[in-house]
């Protein structure tokens, strides 16, 4: 397994990490490695990109966004008594 060593961390950077590694319970070490992780998971913009390129276009009618967004908001009206 690497290690890894961050010099020049600005103080309020640190500072954030530390508070928020101790909210989540976990050491520095372990809150940093995690985002890490995390980033590390994560596909580039390329990646991305070129991911969305590659996928078969949908056919639809030009108001089919219009359409869902509108029956979303009604369904969410009457969940909430407004309509």
């Amino acid at each position: 397994m690497g290690t890894l060593q961050v010099r020049d961390v600005p103080d309020d950077v640190s500072r954030v990490l530390k508070e928020r590694a101790a909210e989540a319970g976990q050491s520095l070490s372990e809150y940093v490695l995690a985002l890490l992780r995390t980033q590390a998971r994560r596909p580039t913009v390329e990646q991305w990109l070129d991911r969305v390129a590659s996928r078969e276009p949908v056919d639809l009618p030009p108001d089919a966004g219009a359409d869902a967004l509108r029956t979303a908001r009604e369904e969410r009206q009457r969940g909430l008594g407004l309509l």
